[in-house]
């Protein structure tokens, strides 16, 4: 539950993303890689497990008690946030969406001002969902398509919710909420690969804040952290109590990345944390589940390694389709505080 698996590097350290990416083959001969692994199959399996039991279903309307004041107002509350984050970074400037996405352009500050008033409105929802994608794409400008991957699934998930809640068609409203957890769900398993691609970037956030890794060999703690972000983003797309419990997880290592890393991380992640939120306050009530069986236990490793066998494959091989096997090395470092020259 490391505090730097919820942070995103490129935010606080310097990073080359046309460099080749460390082999896959190293991740795998990594014990702690497994370690983590294995705690977390045992965490799900045993939870799935208590779930089925009345203890579980305790446990859940116990849930819902307690955040029965937001849940039961999640709407008012998620677009509350939206139209937050984007004064934030309107007030910060200079970003398209993202700290580490700089820009010198004026108007986009302009627009994400104009976002965050469009977002109260039923009626005009639908524009600010189609501004956001925009300021991604405007982005492409300045940034190469891989980079920007890392915030298409929360953008794309966000205009979405955006656009179904001010639908008046009911067989797309019911999905906005789960659409807003696949979206953030996808984002923190693509990019908890940096860890696991990249672990040297974060080297120099561990030499300048070494408490972070709670006295581990920062060779144990980076892939161990890169394991927690990826499982607790899997883990909201399982049952009921396991992807409230994430979410509940996920919560408190955000939360706890504040104090070290500030305001840029709290502005950052302001999205993600409201949609974390929803998630752990989301009131709907799940169909009857059969007794556990070994088949449906068996579900919950082979689930795991399929979605890591999906998204690892998606992100060394797009990769490799992009810049080589080998990467670009001519490329040099861009710094996540200063605009610089487009990298793609």
């Amino acid at each position: 539950m490391a505090v730097p698996a919820s942070a995103h590097v490129k935010w606080f350290a310097p990073y080359i993303v046309e460099a080749a990416p460390q082999p896959v083959i190293r991740t795998l001969e990594d014990p702690w890689f497994w370690t983590g692994l294995a705690l977390v199959i045992v965490f799900f399996i045993a939870t799935y497990l208590v779930e089925q039991s009345r203890l579980g279903q305790t446990a859940l309307a116990g849930l819902n008690r307690v955040t029965e004041p937001i849940g039961s107002r999640l709407d008012d509350f998620v677009r509350a946030v939206i139209a937050a984050f984007f004064v934030a970074v309107f007030a910060v400037g200079g970003v398209y969406l993202t700290p580490d996405l700089r820009t010198p352009a004026e108007w986009v500050s302009w627009l994400q001002l104009l976002i965050a008033a469009l977002v109260f409105f039923r009626a005009t929802q639908f524009i600010a969902a189609g501004l956001i994608i925009l300021l991604w794409v405007v982005a492409l400008r300045d940034y190469a398509f891989f980079h920007l991957l890392d915030y298409l699934a929360l953008g794309v998930a966000v205009a979405a919710y955006l656009v179904m809640e001010s639908s008046s068609r009911e067989t797309w409203r019911k999905h906005r909420f789960s659409v807003l957890r696949w979206g953030v769900a996808i984002a923190l398993m693509w990019s908890s690969l940096e860890k696991f691609a990249y672990p040297d970037w974060f080297y120099p956030l561990v030499v300048e804040k070494p408490f972070l890794t709670f006295g581990l060999p920062r060779d144990v703690f980076i892939p161990m952290a890169g394991v927690a972000e990826f499982t607790l983003g899997f883990g909201m797309l399982w049952t009921p109590l396991v992807r409230r419990l994430s979410a509940i997880a996920l919560l408190v290592i955000f939360t706890a990345a504040v104090y070290p890393f500030g305001r840029v991380d709290l502005i950052g992640h302001a999205l993600i944390m409201a949609i974390i939120i929803a998630i752990a306050a989301d009131q709907t009530k799940a169909a009857p589940q059969a007794q556990a069986s070994l088949r449906a236990i068996a579900m919950v490793p082979a689930s795991l390694a399929l979605a890591l066998v999906l998204f690892a494959t998606s992100y060394w091989g797009i990769h490799a389709a992009i810049y080589g096997l080998e990467g670009d090395p001519s490329a040099t470092p861009r710094s996540p505080h200063t605009h610089s020259v487009p990298d793609a």
